[in-house]
């Protein structure tokens, strides 16, 4: 029992430390940029040292993609979009309406987390062309998780006839984007309630029967 226990320990602490240095590096990241922050620099603000981020992570590179995929799960997790309980709470609404505002709330608070750090990456990826080798180049992974939504959601009571899931996945991909996102949150000055709201009753004409 003292062994489990320990081991608890040993893995809770182990978290505590990956935890620490992950927000270390998007701290410095967005203060700095990626290109101008080093991995000694995120050791000595997450308070280890520099050998424990290269033997949790390995590289910058992989410490970036850990935090982009961390920041929009929410967790560090290891579970997919379309597997985490909010997604699965909308594919399991009774009707179209519902499922599209439980998808809608569950992005919006994806990309309140994504926000901060997406020019961060867009810098990054135009500094180290390899950034973008990090993740599939092939499919997009916004559009496959609205893609499934949109394929579940036009089967539902209340869908708008004749509304196509290639067309609703479509909807959803633009309008849930995050550059739109950002041009009306950050550049005009909306809430992401506001948004949350516009967004959802702009793709609710558009996806359900009046």
């Amino acid at each position: 029992m003292s062994q489990v226990k320990s081991g608890a320990k040993r893995t809770l602490k182990a978290n505590e430390t990956r935890g620490r240095m992950l927000d270390a590096a998007r701290e410095l990241f967005v203060e700095r940029g990626y290109g101008a922050t080093s991995l000694q620099q995120i050791a000595e603000r997450a308070g280890v040292a520099v050998q424990t981020i290269y033997f949790t992570f390995g590289n910058k590179r992989a410490l970036l993609k850990e935090l982009i995929d961390g920041t929009i799960a929410g967790d560090h997790e290891p579970l997919a979009t379309m597997d985490r309980p909010w997604f699965q709470d909308a594919l399991a609404a009774p009707d179209a309406g519902a499922h599209l505002r439980l998808h809608v709330a569950g992005t919006c608070r994806i990309l309140e987390r994504v926000a901060p750090v997406i020019d961060m990456l867009r810098a990054a990826a135009q500094a180290d062309a390899e950034i973008t080798t990090l993740w599939d180049q092939d499919v997009d992974p916004r559009l496959t998780v609205h893609a499934a939504a949109a394929k579940a959601l036009v089967a539902k009571p209340g869908a708008r006839p004749g509304v196509t899931a290639e067309d609703a996945a479509d909807l959803l991909f633009g309008l849930l984007s995050p550059e739109l996102y950002l041009l009306l949150v950050r550049g005009r000055g909306w809430t992401p309630e506001r948004w949350e709201g516009w967004a959802y009753a702009t793709l609710r004409a558009q996806l359900c029967a009046d």
